[in-house]
């Protein structure tokens, strides 16, 4: 019994110190859609980014975040939350609708944690399946486009009154 219980104390450690299957135990928050709605974008076919991010998105922020944003205080404090949550966007009627949700990502600001990729750690979760991450080199697949907004603290979002 102590044996099994120092194997589970152990494998919690690891998960906390970002040995689990997500990157740097980055999980998606629960009840991110009750956030502050940051914006809605839409990406048509034809725009650059359509392959990899054409639908409907939708951009939480929580408290942290929002304040921050708000009042265009950069850096964002630790403990900023982004999710960026991504749909199909099937057009029927003359109208668009929000289809299957394809992807949810997350960025969280931790200055020491996350040096390497400005403070912001990510994370994403194929069809918004919190287990099934996809972001194994935050590096390549999220931080270099976020590099482009480095005088924003890497947030593509901006504060709209």
């Amino acid at each position: 019994m102590r044996r099994w219980i120092a194997v589970v104390i152990s494998l919690a450690g690891l998960f906390a110190l970002g040995a689990g299957p997500y990157r740097d135990g980055l999980v998606l928050p629960e009840g991110y859609r009750g956030w502050w709605h940051v914006k809605t974008l839409i990406l048509e076919e034809g725009h650059p980014l359509y392959e990899s991010f054409g639908g409907i998105h939708h951009v939480y922020a929580n408290d942290k975040a929002w304040k921050a944003l708000k009042a265009g205080r950069f850096p964002y404090p630790d403990g900023s939350i982004f999710v960026f949550d991504l749909f199909e966007a099937p057009r029927e009627n003359h109208a668009l609708h929000e289809g299957k949700r394809k992807v949810t990502a997350i960025m969280v600001k931790d200055s020491r944690r996350y040096q390497e990729t400005g403070g912001w750690g990510f994370q994403a979760f194929a069809g918004g399946d919190p287990d099934r991450p996809i972001v194994t080199d935050a590096q390549a697949q999220c931080f270099n486009c976020h590099a482009s907004q480095k005088d924003r603290d890497y947030v593509f979002s901006a504060f709209r009154p």
